[in-house]
């Protein structure tokens, strides 16, 4: 589209339409990051001029927008909005609506490097033990729990399985991560053998709804006692209620046990390369973020080893 056509006949609302069904159809982004974006840019519209055009927007009307997020959000929701606007203006130069960027030269608000909270390796161990007889479905929990620390897999991705993504001769789980790309990731045996005694409890719960004549989940790996896919929200539940049974002083959530399974990698050895590919991250800055994890860590082993280190102390 050339010299702004487009607006003759569509709104910004419009727009806004055009390029949520591209991050859909194109990006093949989840609904819950879709609704994310659908719902900065509708906020944005509303403080724009009433009627006005994507060829209209300046720089200044984005710059009074950020101004007003700034007194009740902190940096990390104003970059979030900031990055959906540009995200959406960019998709607008790309297709010929507009011809410039409002956003252009306009950079977001520092953010504090926030560190991953992660678990020790003697406090995952603890949690994984903890699920007991008190636990209707405690197979099931267990295997989540395994399958969380032993794959680095986020909970989205765990309540996305298939039964049939895994594949137990080859100890290997295929993953629908963001922007629904797909990768293989390694499943340890423990994992394994928990998800192996979590099979014939969810076959007797999808049994159970059949004689019922109640709907149930036919494909999903992990079901709840409904016979249904979880939720990350269930998910985040439970990891929760088990770490504080266990006594671990922090807030534990299935992200959390990501944190663990890099940051362990990364301490016994674990090249920052493989980390990326396992963790399925585009970027391998995002995975850096790990490596002042081990620093600590490092240093410790290297006081404790080396004939030398403790010359100078």
């Amino acid at each position: 589209m050339t010299d702004n056509k487009a607006e003759m006949t569509l709104d910004m609302n419009e727009y806004i339409g055009l390029f949520i069904r591209w991050l859909e159809s194109e990006k093949g982004y989840s609904e819950h990051t879709v609704c994310g974006y659908r719902h900065d840019l509708n906020e944005c519209v509303d403080h724009l001029p009433v009627n006005i055009s994507p060829s209209e927007v300046s720089s200044s009307h984005v710059r009074k927008y950020i101004a007003s997020l700034r007194g009740s959000n902190n940096p990390a929701t104003v970059g979030r909005k900031l990055s959906a606007l540009r995200t959406f203006f960019r998709f607008l130069r790309r297709e010929e609506i507009i011809n410039s960027d409002p956003l252009a030269g306009i950079s977001g608000p520092k953010r504090e490097k926030s560190i991953p909270v992660f678990l020790t390796v003697d406090e995952v161990f603890l949690l994984l033990e903890t699920p007991d007889q008190r636990d209707t479905l405690r197979n099931r929990d267990q295997a989540i729990l395994e399958t969380l620390y032993s794959t680095g897999i986020r909970v989205a991705e765990l309540v996305s399985t298939d039964i049939d993504d895994l594949d137990f001769e080859a100890e290997m789980l295929r993953v629908r991560g963001k922007g629904n790309k797909e990768r293989l990731v390694p499943v340890g045996r423990p994992a394994a053998e928990a998800i192996k005694k979590w099979l014939p409890d969810r076959s007797q719960l999808i049994n159970a709804r059949f004689k019922q004549k109640k709907e149930f989940e036919t494909e999903a790996l992990f079901i709840n006692a409904r016979g249904g896919r979880l939720t990350t929200r269930s998910v985040e539940r439970f990891v929760r209620k088990y770490a504080e049974r266990a006594g671990i002083p922090q807030i534990v959530t299935p992200h959390a046990l990501r944190h663990s399974f890099a940051t362990h990698l990364l301490e016994m050895g674990a090249d920052l390369r493989s980390v990326q590919e396992l963790l399925g991250h585009a970027s391998l800055s995002t995975t850096q973020r790990y490596t002042h994890l081990t620093l600590d860590h490092l240093s410790e082993v290297y006081d404790k080893a080396h004939p030398l280190a403790g010359e100078n102390k």
